[in-house]
Protein backbone atom coordinates (compact mmCIF):
# COMPACT_ATOMS: atom_id res chain seq x y z
CA UNK A 1 0.00 0.00 0.00
CA UNK A 2 2.81 2.41 0.91
CA UNK A 3 4.49 1.66 -2.37
CA UNK A 4 1.23 2.37 -4.21
CA UNK A 5 0.88 5.82 -2.61
CA UNK A 6 4.57 6.59 -3.26
CA UNK A 7 4.14 5.76 -6.95
CA UNK A 8 0.92 7.81 -7.05
CA UNK A 9 2.62 10.79 -5.34
CA UNK A 10 5.59 10.68 -7.74
CA UNK A 11 3.23 10.40 -10.70
CA UNK A 12 1.26 13.44 -9.52
CA UNK A 13 4.46 15.48 -8.99
CA UNK A 14 5.80 14.57 -12.43
CA UNK A 15 2.42 15.37 -13.95
CA UNK A 16 2.34 18.76 -12.21
CA UNK A 17 5.87 19.54 -13.37
CA UNK A 18 5.00 18.59 -16.95
CA UNK A 19 1.83 20.71 -16.78
CA UNK A 20 3.77 23.69 -15.40
CA UNK A 21 6.45 23.26 -18.04
CA UNK A 22 3.80 23.03 -20.76
CA UNK A 23 2.09 26.15 -19.43
CA UNK A 24 5.36 28.08 -19.43
CA UNK A 25 6.15 26.90 -22.95
CA UNK A 26 2.68 27.98 -24.11
CA UNK A 27 3.12 31.44 -22.58
CA UNK A 28 6.56 31.76 -24.18
CA UNK A 29 5.15 30.73 -27.56
CA UNK A 30 2.26 33.19 -27.18
CA UNK A 31 4.71 35.99 -26.32
CA UNK A 32 6.82 35.21 -29.39
CA UNK A 33 3.71 35.33 -31.58
CA UNK A 34 2.67 38.70 -30.13
CA UNK A 35 6.17 40.05 -30.67
CA UNK A 36 6.12 38.94 -34.30
CA UNK A 37 2.69 40.50 -34.73
CA UNK A 38 3.93 43.79 -33.26
CA UNK A 39 6.92 43.84 -35.63
CA UNK A 40 4.63 43.17 -38.58
CA UNK A 41 2.28 46.02 -37.57
CA UNK A 42 5.20 48.45 -37.35
CA UNK A 43 6.49 47.39 -40.79
CA UNK A 44 3.03 47.70 -42.35
CA UNK A 45 2.52 51.18 -40.91
CA UNK A 46 5.94 52.32 -42.03
CA UNK A 47 5.44 50.93 -45.56
CA UNK A 48 1.77 51.41 -46.37
CA UNK A 49 0.24 54.08 -44.09
CA UNK A 50 -1.18 56.97 -46.11
CA UNK A 51 1.02 59.61 -44.42
CA UNK A 52 4.71 59.56 -43.57
CA UNK A 53 5.10 58.52 -39.94
CA UNK A 54 7.74 59.53 -37.40
CA UNK A 55 8.67 55.91 -36.82
CA UNK A 56 11.41 56.69 -34.28
CA UNK A 57 9.10 58.94 -32.25
CA UNK A 58 6.37 56.32 -32.29
CA UNK A 59 8.77 53.65 -31.06
CA UNK A 60 10.00 55.89 -28.25
CA UNK A 61 6.42 56.50 -27.13
CA UNK A 62 5.65 52.79 -27.38
CA UNK A 63 8.63 51.92 -25.18
CA UNK A 64 7.63 54.58 -22.64
CA UNK A 65 4.04 53.26 -22.60
CA UNK A 66 5.31 49.70 -22.07
CA UNK A 67 7.54 50.65 -19.17
CA UNK A 68 4.85 52.87 -17.59
CA UNK A 69 2.70 49.76 -17.15
CA UNK A 70 5.40 48.26 -14.91
CA UNK A 71 6.50 51.01 -12.50
CA UNK A 72 7.62 54.65 -12.76
CA UNK A 73 11.26 53.79 -12.03
CA UNK A 74 11.94 51.45 -14.95
CA UNK A 75 13.02 53.86 -17.69
CA UNK A 76 14.62 53.85 -21.13
CA UNK A 77 17.46 56.26 -21.95
CA UNK A 78 18.53 56.54 -25.61
CA UNK A 79 22.21 57.23 -26.26
CA UNK A 80 21.63 60.93 -26.96
CA UNK A 81 19.59 61.58 -23.81
CA UNK A 82 21.46 60.16 -20.82
CA UNK A 83 22.50 63.40 -19.13
CA UNK A 84 19.83 63.07 -16.44
CA UNK A 85 20.79 59.59 -15.28
CA UNK A 86 24.52 60.36 -15.46
CA UNK A 87 24.10 63.57 -13.45
CA UNK A 88 22.24 61.61 -10.75
CA UNK A 89 24.87 58.89 -10.45
CA UNK A 90 28.09 60.80 -11.21
CA UNK A 91 27.04 64.17 -9.82
CA UNK A 92 28.01 66.13 -12.94
CA UNK A 93 27.12 66.86 -16.54
CA UNK A 94 28.32 69.24 -19.25
CA UNK A 95 26.33 72.29 -20.28
CA UNK A 96 25.56 75.86 -19.26
CA UNK A 97 24.20 74.99 -15.79
CA UNK A 98 20.65 76.26 -15.83
CA UNK A 99 17.19 74.87 -15.23
CA UNK A 100 14.71 75.69 -17.98
CA UNK A 101 10.93 75.36 -18.07
CA UNK A 102 8.04 75.50 -20.50
CA UNK A 103 5.56 78.21 -19.62
CA UNK A 104 2.60 78.34 -21.95
CA UNK A 105 4.03 79.10 -25.39
CA UNK A 106 7.48 80.15 -24.18
CA UNK A 107 10.54 78.49 -22.65
CA UNK A 108 12.27 80.37 -19.88
CA UNK A 109 15.45 80.24 -17.85
CA UNK A 110 13.82 79.17 -14.60
CA UNK A 111 17.00 79.35 -12.52
CA UNK A 112 20.69 79.48 -13.49
CA UNK A 113 22.68 77.42 -11.02
CA UNK A 114 25.02 79.23 -8.68
CA UNK A 115 28.51 79.83 -10.09
CA UNK A 116 27.54 78.21 -13.40
CA UNK A 117 28.56 79.33 -16.91
CA UNK A 118 24.98 80.58 -17.42
CA UNK A 119 25.03 82.79 -14.33
CA UNK A 120 28.56 84.04 -14.95
CA UNK A 121 27.60 84.99 -18.51
CA UNK A 122 24.67 87.05 -17.22
CA UNK A 123 21.56 84.92 -17.80
CA UNK A 124 18.83 85.55 -15.22
CA UNK A 125 15.79 83.69 -13.99
CA UNK A 126 12.81 84.79 -16.06
CA UNK A 127 14.72 85.32 -19.31
CA UNK A 128 12.66 84.08 -22.27
CA UNK A 129 14.72 81.95 -24.68
CA UNK A 130 14.26 83.12 -28.28
CA UNK A 131 16.98 81.13 -30.06
CA UNK A 132 19.89 78.76 -29.43
CA UNK A 133 22.77 78.94 -31.90
CA UNK A 134 20.51 80.80 -34.28
CA UNK A 135 17.75 78.17 -34.23
CA UNK A 136 14.50 79.80 -33.14
CA UNK A 137 12.59 78.61 -30.10
CA UNK A 138 8.87 78.78 -30.89
CA UNK A 139 5.60 77.81 -29.22
CA UNK A 140 5.94 74.33 -30.74
CA UNK A 141 9.50 73.76 -29.50
CA UNK A 142 9.80 71.06 -26.87
CA UNK A 143 11.68 71.89 -23.67
CA UNK A 144 13.68 68.68 -24.05
CA UNK A 145 14.88 69.82 -27.47
CA UNK A 146 16.10 73.15 -26.02
CA UNK A 147 17.83 71.30 -23.20
CA UNK A 148 19.72 69.15 -25.73
CA UNK A 149 20.81 72.25 -27.64
CA UNK A 150 22.13 73.92 -24.48
CA UNK A 151 24.09 70.89 -23.32
CA UNK A 152 27.30 69.82 -24.96
CA UNK A 153 30.97 69.10 -24.45
CA UNK A 154 32.75 71.27 -21.89
CA UNK A 155 34.78 74.04 -23.53
CA UNK A 156 32.45 74.46 -26.50
CA UNK A 157 30.42 77.62 -27.02
CA UNK A 158 26.69 78.13 -27.40
CA UNK A 159 24.89 81.35 -28.32
CA UNK A 160 21.63 82.06 -26.49
CA UNK A 161 19.27 84.88 -27.49
CA UNK A 162 16.74 85.95 -24.86
CA UNK A 163 14.11 88.54 -24.06
CA UNK A 164 14.44 89.98 -20.56
CA UNK A 165 11.24 91.16 -18.86
CA UNK A 166 11.03 94.56 -17.11
CA UNK A 167 14.13 96.12 -18.72
CA UNK A 168 14.43 98.75 -21.44
CA UNK A 169 16.76 96.90 -23.82
CA UNK A 170 15.01 93.56 -23.51
CA UNK A 171 16.63 91.69 -26.43
CA UNK A 172 19.96 90.27 -25.27
CA UNK A 173 22.45 87.80 -26.70
CA UNK A 174 24.93 85.70 -24.70
CA UNK A 175 27.80 83.54 -25.90
CA UNK A 176 28.40 80.97 -23.17
CA UNK A 177 31.27 78.53 -22.83
CA UNK A 178 29.88 75.23 -21.63
CA UNK A 179 31.50 73.63 -18.60
CA UNK A 180 31.36 70.56 -16.37
CA UNK A 181 28.43 71.25 -14.05
CA UNK A 182 28.81 69.57 -10.68
CA UNK A 183 25.75 68.68 -8.65
CA UNK A 184 26.61 69.64 -5.07
CA UNK A 185 24.97 67.11 -2.73
CA UNK A 186 25.91 69.07 0.39
CA UNK A 187 25.02 72.76 -0.06
CA UNK A 188 25.48 73.64 3.62
CA UNK A 189 26.70 72.36 6.96
CA UNK A 190 27.66 74.10 10.19
CA UNK A 191 27.43 74.19 13.98
CA UNK A 192 25.20 76.76 15.68
CA UNK A 193 25.89 78.71 18.87
CA UNK A 194 24.21 76.02 21.01
CA UNK A 195 26.44 73.27 19.66
CA UNK A 196 23.95 71.63 17.27
CA UNK A 197 25.52 70.55 13.99
CA UNK A 198 23.37 70.73 10.87
CA UNK A 199 24.00 69.01 7.55
CA UNK A 200 21.75 69.48 4.50
CA UNK A 201 22.03 66.54 2.08
CA UNK A 202 20.13 66.87 -1.21
CA UNK A 203 21.10 63.72 -3.14
CA UNK A 204 23.17 60.53 -3.01
CA UNK A 205 25.71 60.59 -5.83
CA UNK A 206 29.35 59.57 -6.19
CA UNK A 207 30.48 62.60 -4.18
CA UNK A 208 27.97 62.46 -1.32
CA UNK A 209 29.75 60.03 1.01
CA UNK A 210 33.11 61.80 0.79
CA UNK A 211 31.60 65.24 1.34
CA UNK A 212 29.48 64.08 4.28
CA UNK A 213 32.48 62.38 5.91
CA UNK A 214 34.59 65.53 5.51
CA UNK A 215 31.77 67.66 6.96
CA UNK A 216 31.25 65.37 9.95
CA UNK A 217 35.00 65.30 10.64
CA UNK A 218 35.04 69.09 10.54
CA UNK A 219 32.10 69.36 12.95
CA UNK A 220 33.61 66.79 15.33
CA UNK A 221 36.66 69.03 15.71
CA UNK A 222 34.40 71.65 17.30
CA UNK A 223 34.57 71.11 21.09
CA UNK A 224 31.12 72.70 21.52
CA UNK A 225 29.41 70.06 19.30
CA UNK A 226 26.59 68.29 21.17
CA UNK A 227 24.94 66.42 18.31
CA UNK A 228 24.29 66.36 14.57
CA UNK A 229 21.09 66.85 12.55
CA UNK A 230 21.05 65.37 9.04
CA UNK A 231 18.36 66.96 6.88
CA UNK A 232 16.99 64.55 4.26
CA UNK A 233 13.79 66.45 3.47
CA UNK A 234 13.01 66.52 -0.26
CA UNK A 235 15.99 64.22 -0.90
CA UNK A 236 14.76 61.78 -3.54
CA UNK A 237 17.68 59.39 -3.13
CA UNK A 238 20.31 58.18 -5.57
CA UNK A 239 23.05 55.59 -5.12
CA UNK A 240 22.36 52.87 -2.55
CA UNK A 241 26.08 52.40 -1.89
CA UNK A 242 26.37 56.09 -0.98
CA UNK A 243 23.73 55.68 1.75
CA UNK A 244 25.63 52.68 3.16
CA UNK A 245 28.89 54.61 3.22
CA UNK A 246 27.29 57.57 5.00
CA UNK A 247 25.72 55.28 7.61
CA UNK A 248 29.18 53.78 8.24
CA UNK A 249 30.27 57.06 9.85
CA UNK A 250 28.01 56.37 12.82
CA UNK A 251 27.83 52.58 13.39
CA UNK A 252 30.51 49.91 13.98
CA UNK A 253 32.35 48.38 11.04
CA UNK A 254 30.57 45.31 9.68
CA UNK A 255 27.06 46.50 10.58
CA UNK A 256 24.36 45.41 8.14
CA UNK A 257 22.60 48.47 6.70
CA UNK A 258 20.39 46.97 3.99
CA UNK A 259 19.88 43.83 1.96
CA UNK A 260 18.34 43.56 -1.48
CA UNK A 261 16.34 40.64 -2.84
CA UNK A 262 15.62 40.09 -6.49
CA UNK A 263 13.64 37.63 -8.53
CA UNK A 264 15.70 34.62 -7.47
CA UNK A 265 17.08 33.51 -4.11
CA UNK A 266 20.65 33.83 -5.38
CA UNK A 267 20.02 37.51 -6.16
CA UNK A 268 20.05 38.47 -2.47
CA UNK A 269 22.84 40.89 -1.60
CA UNK A 270 23.79 42.15 1.85
CA UNK A 271 25.37 45.59 2.33
CA UNK A 272 27.47 46.07 5.45
CA UNK A 273 29.64 48.96 6.53
CA UNK A 274 33.26 48.47 5.55
CA UNK A 275 34.94 51.56 7.02
CA UNK A 276 35.80 52.59 10.54
CA UNK A 277 33.14 54.88 12.04
CA UNK A 278 33.85 58.48 12.99
CA UNK A 279 31.65 58.45 16.11
CA UNK A 280 29.24 55.78 17.30
CA UNK A 281 27.81 57.70 20.28
CA UNK A 282 27.25 61.35 19.35
CA UNK A 283 23.48 62.11 19.30
CA UNK A 284 21.95 62.03 15.83
CA UNK A 285 18.63 63.29 14.48
CA UNK A 286 17.41 62.85 10.91
CA UNK A 287 14.76 65.07 9.32
CA UNK A 288 12.32 63.48 6.85
CA UNK A 289 9.22 64.49 4.93
CA UNK A 290 6.93 63.07 2.25
CA UNK A 291 9.60 63.63 -0.42
CA UNK A 292 12.32 61.72 1.44
CA UNK A 293 12.73 58.62 -0.71
CA UNK A 294 14.87 55.66 -1.78
CA UNK A 295 18.50 55.95 -0.58
CA UNK A 296 17.37 58.62 1.89
CA UNK A 297 15.00 56.09 3.43
CA UNK A 298 17.76 53.50 3.60
CA UNK A 299 19.91 55.91 5.63
CA UNK A 300 17.08 57.11 7.87
CA UNK A 301 15.44 53.69 8.24
CA UNK A 302 18.63 51.76 8.96
CA UNK A 303 19.73 54.20 11.66
CA UNK A 304 16.22 54.03 13.15
CA UNK A 305 16.28 50.22 13.12
CA UNK A 306 19.72 50.25 14.74
CA UNK A 307 18.49 52.74 17.39
CA UNK A 308 21.26 55.08 16.32
CA UNK A 309 19.22 58.17 15.38
CA UNK A 310 15.94 59.85 16.24
CA UNK A 311 13.78 60.49 13.17
CA UNK A 312 11.93 63.83 13.23
CA UNK A 313 9.43 65.30 10.78
CA UNK A 314 6.87 63.62 8.54
CA UNK A 315 6.51 60.09 7.19
CA UNK A 316 8.78 59.45 4.21
CA UNK A 317 7.66 58.57 0.69
CA UNK A 318 8.00 54.79 0.80
CA UNK A 319 10.20 53.65 -2.10
CA UNK A 320 11.66 50.25 -1.37
CA UNK A 321 12.57 49.26 -4.94
CA UNK A 322 16.10 48.93 -6.31
CA UNK A 323 17.06 49.96 -9.85
CA UNK A 324 20.03 48.82 -11.93
CA UNK A 325 21.20 50.21 -15.26
CA UNK A 326 21.60 47.69 -18.09
CA UNK A 327 23.31 48.38 -21.43
CA UNK A 328 21.19 48.07 -24.56
CA UNK A 329 22.20 47.94 -28.23
CA UNK A 330 23.44 51.17 -29.84
CA UNK A 331 24.70 52.54 -26.49
CA UNK A 332 21.17 52.95 -25.09
CA UNK A 333 20.48 52.29 -21.39
CA UNK A 334 17.65 50.68 -19.45
CA UNK A 335 17.15 51.54 -15.79
CA UNK A 336 15.22 48.54 -14.52
CA UNK A 337 13.77 47.58 -11.15
CA UNK A 338 15.70 44.46 -10.15
CA UNK A 339 14.83 44.02 -6.49
CA UNK A 340 13.43 45.26 -3.20
CA UNK A 341 15.46 46.43 -0.26
CA UNK A 342 15.02 45.47 3.38
CA UNK A 343 16.50 47.48 6.24
CA UNK A 344 18.01 45.90 9.41
CA UNK A 345 14.73 45.10 11.20
CA UNK A 346 13.70 43.08 8.14
CA UNK A 347 10.99 45.47 7.01
CA UNK A 348 10.26 46.58 3.46
CA UNK A 349 9.10 50.20 3.39
CA UNK A 350 7.64 50.18 -0.17
CA UNK A 351 4.28 51.95 -0.03
CA UNK A 352 2.82 51.28 -3.49
CA UNK A 353 2.26 47.87 -5.07
CA UNK A 354 2.67 48.28 -8.84
CA UNK A 355 1.83 44.64 -9.51
CA UNK A 356 -1.70 45.19 -8.16
CA UNK A 357 -3.64 48.12 -9.59
CA UNK A 358 -6.85 49.83 -8.51
CA UNK A 359 -9.77 49.95 -10.98
CA UNK A 360 -8.59 53.38 -12.18
CA UNK A 361 -5.13 51.99 -12.96
CA UNK A 362 -3.37 53.58 -10.01
CA UNK A 363 -1.10 51.33 -7.91
CA UNK A 364 -2.57 49.90 -4.73
CA UNK A 365 -1.36 51.17 -1.36
CA UNK A 366 -1.12 48.98 1.72
CA UNK A 367 -3.54 50.33 4.36
CA UNK A 368 -1.90 51.19 7.68
CA UNK A 369 -4.14 48.61 9.36
CA UNK A 370 -2.54 45.83 7.29
CA UNK A 371 1.09 46.79 7.84
CA UNK A 372 3.22 44.46 9.94
CA UNK A 373 5.19 45.13 13.11
CA UNK A 374 8.96 44.73 13.28
CA UNK A 375 11.42 45.36 16.07
CA UNK A 376 14.49 47.57 16.18
CA UNK A 377 17.73 46.24 17.63
CA UNK A 378 16.66 47.01 21.21
CA UNK A 379 13.00 46.12 20.72
CA UNK A 380 11.22 49.31 19.69
CA UNK A 381 8.24 48.73 17.38
CA UNK A 382 8.45 49.90 13.78
CA UNK A 383 6.19 49.09 10.84
CA UNK A 384 6.59 48.20 7.16
CA UNK A 385 4.63 49.07 4.05
CA UNK A 386 4.51 52.85 4.05
CA UNK A 387 7.78 54.70 4.37
CA UNK A 388 9.66 55.60 7.55
CA UNK A 389 7.40 56.83 10.35
CA UNK A 390 9.23 59.43 12.48
CA UNK A 391 9.88 58.90 16.17
CA UNK A 392 8.67 62.47 16.62
CA UNK A 393 6.15 63.76 14.09
CA UNK A 394 6.31 67.47 13.26
CA UNK A 395 3.97 68.42 10.44
CA UNK A 396 4.81 71.23 8.09
CA UNK A 397 2.19 74.01 7.89
CA UNK A 398 -0.70 72.98 5.69
CA UNK A 399 -1.01 74.69 2.34
CA UNK A 400 -4.13 75.67 0.41
CA UNK A 401 -5.22 76.34 -3.15
CA UNK A 402 -4.45 80.05 -2.91
CA UNK A 403 -0.83 79.39 -1.96
CA UNK A 404 -0.57 76.64 -4.56
CA UNK A 405 -1.76 78.97 -7.32
CA UNK A 406 0.60 81.75 -6.23
CA UNK A 407 3.43 79.33 -7.02
CA UNK A 408 1.98 77.25 -9.86
CA UNK A 409 0.69 80.23 -11.84
CA UNK A 410 4.01 82.13 -11.50
CA UNK A 411 2.65 85.07 -9.47
CA UNK A 412 5.51 84.93 -6.97
CA UNK A 413 8.02 84.06 -9.70
CA UNK A 414 7.00 87.05 -11.83
CA UNK A 415 7.13 89.38 -8.86
CA UNK A 416 10.66 88.19 -8.05
CA UNK A 417 11.68 88.71 -11.69
CA UNK A 418 10.40 92.29 -11.63
CA UNK A 419 11.87 93.00 -8.19
CA UNK A 420 15.36 91.90 -9.21
CA UNK A 421 15.14 93.90 -12.46
CA UNK A 422 14.34 97.00 -10.39
CA UNK A 423 16.89 96.15 -7.65
CA UNK A 424 19.88 94.55 -9.43
CA UNK A 425 22.23 95.03 -6.46
CA UNK A 426 21.65 92.60 -3.60
CA UNK A 427 22.18 93.24 0.10
CA UNK A 428 23.93 90.89 2.53
CA UNK A 429 22.03 87.60 2.94
CA UNK A 430 21.32 88.20 6.64
CA UNK A 431 20.00 91.71 5.94
CA UNK A 432 17.46 90.89 3.24
CA UNK A 433 13.83 90.45 4.26
CA UNK A 434 10.37 90.89 2.77
CA UNK A 435 8.98 94.19 4.06
CA UNK A 436 5.33 95.12 4.43
CA UNK A 437 5.81 97.52 1.54
CA UNK A 438 6.97 94.63 -0.65
CA UNK A 439 4.01 92.50 0.47
CA UNK A 440 1.60 95.30 -0.44
CA UNK A 441 3.38 95.69 -3.79
CA UNK A 442 2.98 91.98 -4.44
CA UNK A 443 -0.74 92.14 -3.63
CA UNK A 444 -1.13 95.03 -6.07
CA UNK A 445 0.62 92.99 -8.79
CA UNK A 446 -2.13 90.35 -8.75
CA UNK A 447 -4.94 90.82 -11.24
CA UNK A 448 -8.13 89.50 -9.56
CA UNK A 449 -9.64 88.76 -12.98
CA UNK A 450 -6.77 86.37 -13.83
CA UNK A 451 -6.09 84.94 -10.40
CA UNK A 452 -8.01 81.67 -10.09
CA UNK A 453 -8.21 79.53 -6.99
CA UNK A 454 -10.72 77.19 -5.37
CA UNK A 455 -12.93 79.05 -2.91
CA UNK A 456 -13.81 76.20 -0.59
CA UNK A 457 -16.39 78.06 1.47
CA UNK A 458 -18.34 79.09 -1.63
CA UNK A 459 -17.98 75.64 -3.19
CA UNK A 460 -19.12 73.94 0.02
CA UNK A 461 -22.09 76.28 0.39
CA UNK A 462 -23.18 75.62 -3.18
CA UNK A 463 -22.98 71.87 -2.56
CA UNK A 464 -25.09 72.24 0.59
CA UNK A 465 -27.63 74.39 -1.29
CA UNK A 466 -28.03 71.71 -3.98
CA UNK A 467 -28.36 68.99 -1.32
CA UNK A 468 -31.10 70.98 0.45
CA UNK A 469 -32.99 71.29 -2.84
CA UNK A 470 -32.63 67.58 -3.61
CA UNK A 471 -33.82 66.49 -0.16
CA UNK A 472 -36.74 68.94 -0.01
CA UNK A 473 -35.45 71.30 2.66
CA UNK A 474 -35.18 74.40 0.46
CA UNK A 475 -38.08 76.48 1.84
CA UNK A 476 -38.27 80.25 1.45
CA UNK A 477 -36.87 80.78 4.95
CA UNK A 478 -33.98 78.34 4.34
CA UNK A 479 -33.21 80.03 1.00
CA UNK A 480 -33.08 83.39 2.77
CA UNK A 481 -30.62 82.00 5.30
CA UNK A 482 -28.49 80.63 2.49
CA UNK A 483 -28.47 84.10 0.93
CA UNK A 484 -27.28 85.67 4.18
CA UNK A 485 -24.63 83.00 4.70
CA UNK A 486 -23.46 83.39 1.11
CA UNK A 487 -22.81 87.08 1.63
CA UNK A 488 -20.91 86.38 4.85
CA UNK A 489 -18.72 83.74 3.20
CA UNK A 490 -18.11 85.49 -0.11
CA UNK A 491 -14.39 85.49 -0.79
CA UNK A 492 -12.37 88.67 -1.05
CA UNK A 493 -8.93 88.22 -2.66
CA UNK A 494 -7.26 90.98 -0.65
CA UNK A 495 -8.61 89.48 2.56
CA UNK A 496 -7.46 85.97 1.57
CA UNK A 497 -3.97 87.23 0.76
CA UNK A 498 -3.77 88.96 4.15
CA UNK A 499 -4.92 85.80 5.95
CA UNK A 500 -2.01 83.93 4.30
CA UNK A 501 0.48 86.74 4.92
CA UNK A 502 3.21 84.73 6.65
CA UNK A 503 3.16 81.84 4.16
CA UNK A 504 3.25 84.26 1.21
CA UNK A 505 6.19 86.13 2.75
CA UNK A 506 8.10 82.81 2.93
CA UNK A 507 7.32 82.09 -0.74
CA UNK A 508 8.43 85.56 -1.85
CA UNK A 509 11.57 85.37 0.28
CA UNK A 510 12.53 82.03 -1.27
CA UNK A 511 11.89 83.24 -4.83
CA UNK A 512 13.86 86.48 -4.51
CA UNK A 513 16.68 84.93 -2.47
CA UNK A 514 17.21 82.34 -5.23
CA UNK A 515 18.13 85.21 -7.59
CA UNK A 516 20.64 86.83 -5.22
CA UNK A 517 22.29 84.24 -3.00
CA UNK A 518 24.22 80.96 -3.13
CA UNK A 519 22.64 77.65 -2.16
CA UNK A 520 24.53 77.70 1.14
CA UNK A 521 23.32 81.21 2.01
CA UNK A 522 19.75 80.31 1.11
CA UNK A 523 19.75 77.25 3.36
CA UNK A 524 21.36 79.12 6.23
CA UNK A 525 18.85 81.97 5.99
CA UNK A 526 15.91 79.57 6.48
CA UNK A 527 17.25 77.75 9.54
CA UNK A 528 16.03 80.13 12.28
CA UNK A 529 12.39 79.74 11.20
CA UNK A 530 12.54 75.96 10.64
CA UNK A 531 10.15 74.39 13.19
CA UNK A 532 11.18 70.80 12.36
CA UNK A 533 14.85 71.62 12.89
CA UNK A 534 14.00 73.40 16.14
CA UNK A 535 12.32 70.25 17.48
CA UNK A 536 15.28 68.09 16.44
CA UNK A 537 17.71 70.53 18.09
CA UNK A 538 15.67 70.47 21.30
CA UNK A 539 15.97 66.67 21.38
CA UNK A 540 19.71 66.82 20.76
CA UNK A 541 20.15 69.32 23.61
CA UNK A 542 18.10 67.20 26.07
CA UNK A 543 20.17 64.05 26.77
CA UNK A 544 17.46 62.44 28.92
CA UNK A 545 14.79 62.87 26.26
CA UNK A 546 17.13 61.69 23.50
CA UNK A 547 18.05 58.60 25.53
CA UNK A 548 14.41 57.85 26.36
CA UNK A 549 13.40 57.94 22.69
CA UNK A 550 16.04 55.34 21.84
CA UNK A 551 15.52 53.12 24.90
CA UNK A 552 13.92 49.70 25.09
CA UNK A 553 10.18 50.02 25.85
CA UNK A 554 9.08 49.02 29.32
CA UNK A 555 7.14 45.79 29.47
Amino acid sequence: MKRYFSILFITLCVGAAIAASSSQAAKKDQFSRKLNTFNSIVKELQTNYVDTLDAVGIMDKTIDALLYQIDPYTEYYPADNQDEILSISQGKYAGIGSYIAKRGDIIIISEPQWNSPARRAGLRAGDVILAVNGDSVTAKTDVGDVSKRLRGQAGTEVKVDVRRPHVADSLLSFTITRGDIKVDPLPYYGVDSLGVGYLRLTTFNENSARQVRDAVLDMLRNPALKGIVIDLRSNGGGLLESAVQIASNFVPKGTEIVRTRGRNVRDERIYKTTGQPLDTHIPLAILTDGNTASASEILAGSLQDLDRAVIVGERSYGKGLVQTTRPLPYDDLLKITTGRYYIPSGRLIQALDYSHRNPDGSPARTPDSLTQEFKTRIGRTVRDGGGITPDITVEEPAGNRLLYNIVADFWAYDYATRYVAEHPDSVAPDSFKITEEMFADFKASIDPARFKYDKQCETGLEYLREAAKAEGYMTDSVAAQFEILGKLLRHDLAHDLDINHDAIVEILDSEIASRYYSDADRVRRMLPSDTVLSEAAAIILDPERYSALLSKPKQ
